[in-house]
């Protein structure tokens, strides 16, 4: 094993990075917080899906365009350092419009949130590339679930710390005050997560290839390796109609309000309950995905998927919805850890970059379902929506049972 594999520092950046990022990250939650933030600047259902995709989403075709210059270099993280900066100002800029604008203009302080997230998801286009690229070089395989599910525990911690923060600020200040100071203090936060992955030790990729005379020529040749690899797209179908659940997620939190009193302190205990999902579902995770049953992983994480979308038909008390947001946290993480090391397993060295753009960006249009979701419960209800849900789910169930993990790869 090369010597700059698994080593101690760069695993703790890893954690560092995860840790600090959810901090951050989890103040505008997009289950959550942000969906009653716009609702309050009086945003409808439609613009809490589309706001919920591009906070999940980013930009589709950048990580094709990502790629494409990807796979000629030999280091990543000068270029990993840029998306960095990129989203830490833009984070930055959403709190400092809420604060100038938020109080008496409401509709151009949407637009200032819209274009904050937007910049900030669409630079994650080309991060994505680089640190799943940056993951694979600095990490086994087998090394590379420990140190996912690690980072995911620490993350999980990290929401939990910021769920109570969250909790504390929005009970004790009005808004808009309340959502300024929030995305402010969290973006110098995940500053102290930028820093850290941004120094890790990269070593130089001696495998890579030629970069094509075109982006079109890129792209012919991407879906070229796309029509050849059944399982690859195996993989991506699956994927791509797990995130079903997102049709749904975002408008739980309405319909708890609906049928619940949320309170500031309510309102956190619920992230509180998603993030201990997410927490200490990662110990499991990273003791199945070490042992190369990562196909287990996604069998079970949409079947929790599932279950949380049908309980949401009939929860009506705040502890009812505290164990739906527990499932919804254990069951992300564990698809996060299983989608990721399935494709870096099935994927060649040299052509890692554009077999995880393919897979990225075609699953990354299931973090727009959220606007789907939004358009089909103004035209209808709760329970069509849930429902629809469910059968887009049931769908991505009986597809996971056709991965292939890794050792029936090797």
């Amino acid at each position: 094993m090369p010597k700059s594999k698994n080593k101690k520092s760069n695993h703790k950046k890893n954690i560092l990075h995860g840790f600090f990022l959810s901090i951050g990250t989890t103040i505008a939650e997009p289950h959550t917080i942000l969906p009653l933030m716009v609702s309050y600047f009086g945003g409808g259902s439609v613009l809490i899906g589309f706001f919920s995709s591009l906070l999940r989403g980013g930009a589709i075709i950048v990580q094709l365009y990502a790629a494409f210059h990807a796979q000629s270099y030999p280091r990543m993280i000068p270029y990993f350092r840029r998306v960095l900066i990129t989203r830490f100002f833009s984070w930055f800029f959403i709190g400092v419009a809420i604060l100038l604008l938020g109080q008496n203009n409401h509709t151009l302080t949407l637009w200032a949130i819209g274009i904050g997230l937007f910049i900030f998801s669409f630079s994650a286009g080309f991060g994505a590339i680089y640190f799943r690229e940056i993951i694979a070089k600095v990490f086994t395989h087998k090394f590379r679930g420990h140190t996912m599910s690690v980072r995911q525990f620490f993350s999980g911690f990290g929401a939990l710390m910021s769920g109570v923060g969250t909790a504390y600020i929005l009970e004790s200040y009005s808004p808009p005050f309340s959502f300024g100071i929030l995305f402010i203090i969290s973006a110098f936060l995940m500053g102290f997560g930028y820093l850290a992955i941004g120094t890790i030790d990269e070593p130089i990729k001696e495998n890579i290839l030629q970069k094509e005379k075109s982006f079109k020529l890129f792209l012919n040749n991407a879906f070229t390796i796309l029509k050849k690899d059944n399982q690859l797209r195996i993989q991506i179908l699956t994927f791509l109609l797990a995130y079903s659940y997102l049709f749904s997620l975002p408008f739980i939190i309405l319909d708890a309000q609906r049928k619940t009193e949320l309170t500031g302190y309510a309102i956190g205990f619920l992230i509180t309950s998603q993030m201990v999902g997410a927490m200490f579902s990662n110990i499991v995770w990273g003791k199945l995905s070490s042992n190369g049953l990562n196909k287990l992983i996604s069998n079970v994480t949409i079947f929790m998927t599932i279950l949380a979308v049908v309980l949401s038909f009939f929860s009506t008390s705040l502890y009812m919805y505290m164990f739906i947001f527990f499932i919804v946290g254990a069951s992300m993480d564990g698809t996060r850890i299983s989608s990721g090391n399935l494709l870096l397993i099935l994927a060649p060295e040299e052509q890692r970059p554009i077999y995880s753009a393919l897979q990225t960006n075609i699953v990354s249009f299931g973090m727009f379902f959220s606007i789907i979701g939004g358009v089909l419960l103004s035209l209808t209800n709760y329970d069509i929506l849930y429902g629809f849900t469910v059968v887009c789910l049931i769908l991505s169930f009986i597809l996971s049972f056709k991965l292939q993990d890794e050792k029936i790869l090797t």
